[in-house]
């Protein structure tokens, strides 16, 4: 691995519980990890341990197969060939974009320096704009003079620290793309830290879910959202609920009961040995309840939210049971109106009963 981050542990004096704990996550060359998580989990103090700002209290985290932080030594951040971009971009306003993007390879002859400009700002797509100034690009522009800047010294590294929460959403997923493919362009192995899902699906190979210092899943987009390993992540990606179910063994193999009937034919489904009594919880996307006026299950509408494409219901049972369901917008059904619906679900994900 590139990056190989091992039990890692960062806390503060004053503070009862780490703010990382136990954490490990690797990146190979060329890849690209995210971390997310609800705001105080640990990711942007992980991030700020593998850039050498904050100390190792536990484990160690390897460059290149070279330890750079363990308890009581650290590499010094400007050893370690790291480049960073931050939310407020954090360029100097009285420097041209050259300038700007220019600043961290002084060391180099001038004309280098130029051509190295010149060729970031490209892979860019800023071509010709080294003259101007940072206050007559756009946010979006301006984002990308600073990944330029970052990239510019060919860092081994580089860590993005919610580089586009001050941008509009619409904006961030189209900059995330873009992004991405500069990234891929350039080689670059990357650590980025954000708290917005579509933008973590955006660029990412590699998600990590964080939450109370601790790193609940290290995977890909499609594995965290169909087979999360802990309740959390199953809770904090997409949309879903956990029904109520009972796994039963029959001659064709385990069954979920639910209150939406029974799910058969499910792949990667526990025994019912698994739990007590096979009592657990079954995780339901709003991808698996389909929208079907001659299902036996009835469910009424209790809010509504428009996607364009789809409606995202919340649905209520007789029983009380919420549900919710991604259903095409031109079923536009009033709130208080009663559906039939159905499970369509290939697999299950099971969590012992809350």
């Amino acid at each position: 691995m590139f990056l190989s981050v091992s039990q890692l542990s960062v806390a503060y004096a004053g503070r009862s519980r780490a703010a990382v704990a136990g954490v490990s996550l690797g990146l190979a060359a060329g890849e690209i990890g995210v971390l997310i998580g609800p705001s105080g989990c640990g990711k942007t103090t992980l991030l700020r341990a593998v850039a050498g700002l904050e100390a190792a209290s536990g484990g160690q985290i390897a460059l290149s197969g070279a330890v750079v932080s363990r308890p009581g030594y650290s590499l010094a951040p400007e050893q370690r060939r790291i480049g960073m971009v931050f939310q407020d971009y954090a360029l100097f306003p009285h420097l041209t974009v050259g300038r700007n993007v220019a600043f961290g390879i002084h060391a180099l002859a001038r004309a280098e320096q130029a051509a190295r400009v010149t060729e970031v700002l490209a892979l860019v797509g800023l071509e010709g704009s080294a003259a101007r100034y940072p206050h007559e690009l756009s946010g979006g522009q301006q984002q990308r003079v600073a990944l330029a800047r970052a990239l510019a010294p060919r860092p081994q590294l580089m860590l993005l620290d919610e580089p586009f929460s001050n941008l509009d959403v619409e904006l961030r997923e189209r900059l995330a793309h873009e992004v991405r493919a500069i990234l891929k362009a350039a080689g670059a192995t990357a650590l980025f830290v954000t708290h917005d899902q579509l933008e973590a699906f955006a660029i990412g190979d590699r998600i990590g879910v964080m939450h109370d210092g601790q790193l609940h899943q290290w995977d890909e987009a499609y594995a965290l959202y169909h087979r999360p390993a802990t309740r959390f992540v199953a809770d904090f990606i997409g949309h879903g609920v956990f029904a109520p179910a009972t796994l039963v063994q029959r001659a064709g193999g385990v069954v979920a009961q639910t209150p939406l009937g029974e799910l058969a034919d499910l792949d990667e489904c526990p025994l019912p040995s698994a739990y007590p009594g096979g009592q657990c919880d079954v995780l339901l996307r709003a991808d698996d309840i389909v929208h079907d006026d001659h299902a036996p299950v009835q469910a009424q509408i209790v809010r509504k939210a428009f996607r364009g494409a789809e409606f995202l219901y919340t649905l209520r049972l007789a029983s009380g049971l919420t549900l919710l369901a991604h259903v095409p917008s031109h079923h536009d059904h009033a709130l208080g109106e009663w559906i039939g619906i159905r499970v369509q679900a290939d697999h299950v994900v099971t969590f012992p009963r809350a």
